[in-house]
């Protein structure tokens, strides 16, 4: 709010205007020294309020206009002439459109209206080519919108990751991208039609469809949505909202697919806690074992625990499984406290400051341990996998009869039935827990 309550207001007559001085710094590419706009009220609060309003459009106009025409009297890219065009436009109070939608539109009203706004306003052909959207949007393929969402259109989204998983997130769109110009070829965002975006489904149809094909529906609609939510963002950002998406609407049915097979109570006792099982594999990974067995946890949540999340001097020891500044948790669902019972409560007495060397690193840990138990014997079959501990978890759970809404809570899982209280006292869980404990021989 400026300093003088009535600073950039002018009365003539009745009514308010608003007035300013342009900033020397767009002289270069805006063609007025001095804005004079008509606020249409005689009250004088009112007019405090339009031109609060006016003012802070103006000047992120106007810093759009001195960043994007920075170079204006040397070489500019086509990103800065498009981006400065969309200045301008935003300038005359219109949302910059390609000429062909605007005709596309057939909006008589507004054309005429771009057409008054440039004779009143100016007679620069920069504004003339802005108003009436004749600068064309850079070319930039996959590739190119990939680093612009992440860098412009949606660092919001990756803020609150973890290097690690910042890096899994761009890696899974990087492969998508890969994908699709293994079918179609690399191609600008311009290019790409409906047609090589069937031509991307239908790729993926014959990959899914043979009954031994390792390839699942689910793993073709992730790499279809990649894109399909790259492409909307892209022209999204460039103004072009209404811009029909080639992916809409591509996407293919889940069938049933085979869960992860789980352990049984009898090869976890006799096999994986059994006696020198682990010997030979580092502190923290051998600890970190017996903690999936009994939490039921995420692998990538028990090596990321932070200290303060361990809490062993409670008079329930338990673990709190929650998001950091640097590390965000899968789903908002899997926020969630878990009493330490049996082999998982002396694991964790012993490492009582978490697992510093897998920290953001738990691929890692996984492909260690799915090395160690393959070599060892420890996995019943070739299909079991770490994950297999989770599953089991859950297995186990349902056969003692712990209620639906109790299970969902403990595996941070979204319990879509009406939820009343927290999900049970740190004790009414551990009480719970205690009917599934591995208890050895």
């Amino acid at each position: 709010m400026p300093k003088n309550k009535n600073q950039y207001l002018e009365r003539r007559g009745d009514l308010w205007y608003y007035f300013r001085r342009v900033p020397k710094g767009v002289w270069h590419v805006y063609p007025r020294r001095r804005i004079r706009k008509a606020l249409k009220t005689k009250n004088i609060d009112e007019a405090r309020l339009r031109r609060d309003l006016l003012n802070k459009e103006l000047e992120t106009e106007w810093g759009k206009l001195a960043f994007y025409g920075k170079s204006a009297k040397q070489h500019q890219s086509a990103e800065d002439d498009y981006q400065l065009a969309r200045a301008r436009c935003g300038m005359l109070g219109y949302s910059y459109k390609p000429l062909a939608g605007l005709i596309e539109d057939q909006d008589l009203p507004d054309m005429l209206a771009r057409l008054d706004s440039i004779r009143e306003f100016t007679n620069d052909k920069s504004y003339v080519q802005a108003v009436f959207g004749l600068i064309a949007a850079p070319e930039h393929d996959f590739r190119d919108a990939l680093r612009l969402y992440v860098d412009t259109i949606a660092p919001h989204e990756i803020t609150s990751k973890s290097k690690e998983q910042r890096r899994k997130w761009i890696e899974e769109r990087e492969r998508s991208i890969e994908a699709f110009e293994d079918v179609c070829g690399s191609l600008s965002l311009d290019e790409i039609t409906r047609h090589h975006a069937v031509s991307f489904h239908q790729h993926w149809r014959d990959q899914i469809i043979p009954d031994n094909s390792p390839y699942k529906p689910n793993t073709a609609n992730k790499k279809i949505g990649h894109l399909r939510k790259i492409f909307r963002l892209y022209w999204t950002y460039y103004g072009q909202e209404d811009r029909p998406n080639p992916f809409r609407n591509l996407r293919f049915q889940s069938r049933y697919e085979p869960t992860t097979p789980v352990f049984t109570d009898e090869w976890v006792r006799t096999k994986i806690l059994a006696k020198g099982a682990l010997d030979g594999l580092n502190k923290e990974a051998q600890l970190v074992v017996p903690i999936l067995i009994e939490t039921g946890c995420r692998l990538s949540e028990i090596v990321n625990l932070q200290p303060e999340h361990i809490c062993l001097n409670h008079e329930v020891p338990h673990i709190k499984i929650r998001p950091t500044q640097k590390r965000e948790l899968k789903t908002p669902s899997s926020k969630r406290d878990i009493p330490l019972i049996g082999v998982a409560l002396e694991a964790m007495k012993r490492a009582p400051g978490g697992f510093p060397k897998y920290a953001d690193n738990a691929t890692v840990l996984s492909n260690l341990l799915g090395a160690a138990f393959k070599r060892r014997g420890l996995f019943p079959t070739p299909k079991h996998r770490i994950y297999s501990f989770r599953h089991s978890f859950e297995k186990r759970m349902l056969e003692a009869g712990l209620d639906y809404g109790l299970r969902c809570t403990l595996m941070g899982h979204k319990n879509d039935r009406p939820q009343y209280g927290d999900g049970g006292s740190l004790e009414f869980r551990r009480d719970e827990l205690l009917k599934i404990i591995h208890r050895l021989r």
